[in-house]
């Protein structure tokens, strides 16, 4: 046997009598870290019907997911400020892992029929996903303002300030055009220049300038890597909405959604609608 080979063999032997340590004063590191103990018992349901702890679970952990791609999305931001593309694709990259985690939590609740919902739908009272702070960052950030949906927060002063700030700032789409701008591309002064607070809508010159960069890839690699990055959010984020529509139309039809929205109505809307939509729309003109 080689010395390497003593050496590793000695190596996986003491791994094999290895003790893990157990004894801790207090709480575990593991615990001190993730904080499971907190998460864990963030579940107190208001039915008896069995369904309800799996919803209300994997609606915590949409939460979670929301907060994952927020904090992946404002690294994305930053980063394309200061012309960090690489470290901006990165980010986007990994929100498109978090995106189909996200998208996944749909499973557990897509196949409900309605009497499955109806079982405890009436624990919701007036509670309606629309009102999810985080995911209204996330549609912030993609460009999908609205004024109008800061009124559900006025009762949470933090939550309300978060929003009423994101809803001032540029969205990452905005940086994205801001970027393509200091490039040297025709972004529209109209564009660059437009209230932030307001829905993104879609522009022609913007349209024209994709087209420009999906014609020439050997001029603009970099740029055409972000454009893609963008698309697989997009078409991810698009995804979302029709899981969510097909999701509440097996458990409710077209009911009234709780909190007061048109419910399948709604999200059938929602789901027409493209993010970054020149992304979509130049492909026809290359």
């Amino acid at each position: 046997m080689s010395q390497s080979a003593a050496a590793a063999a000695a190596h996986d032997a003491r791994d094999a009598t290895a003790v893990p340590h157990l004894d801790f004063a207090g709480t575990t590191p593991y615990e001190d870290y993730v904080q499971a103990d907190v998460l864990t018992h963030l579940q107190h349901t208001l039915s008896d019907d069995p369904g309800e702890m799996v919803f209300l679970v994997t609606t915590q952990v949409m939460e979670l997911w929301f907060t994952v791609i927020v904090h992946e999305w404002e690294t994305a931001t930053g980063a394309l400020r200061e012309d960090r593309v690489p470290v901006a694709i990165d980010a986007l990259k990994r929100s498109v892992r978090e995106l189909e985690a996200l998208n996944a939590s749909w499973r557990p609740l897509g196949q409900l029929t309605p009497a499955q919902f109806n079982a405890y739908r009436s624990a919701l009272g007036e509670g309606s996903g629309f009102q999810s702070a985080m995911y209204r960052r996330m549609e912030f950030l993609l460009g999908e303002k609205s004024a109008s949906m800061l009124v559900p927060h006025k009762g949470a002063p933090r939550v309300h300030a978060e929003l009423e700030k994101a809803l001032a700032q540029p969205s990452l789409y905005d940086e994205v055009l801001r970027l393509l701008a200091r490039r040297g591309k025709a972004v529209p002064q109209a564009v660059l220049e437009r209230d932030l607070s307001q829905r993104y809508e879609a522009d022609a010159g913007v349209e024209a300038v994709w087209a420009e960069i999906y014609g020439d890839p050997d001029a603009n690699g970099e740029l055409l890597r972000l454009g893609e990055a963008l698309t697989d959010v997009g078409e991810l984020v698009w995804r979302w909405r029709n899981d969510h529509l097909v999701a509440t139309r097996r458990a409710m039809g077209a009911k009234a959604g709780t909190g007061g929205s048109a419910g399948v109505a709604w999200l059938e809307k929602r789901a027409r609608k493209n993010v970054f939509p020149e992304l979509w729309t130049a492909r026809s003109h290359v």
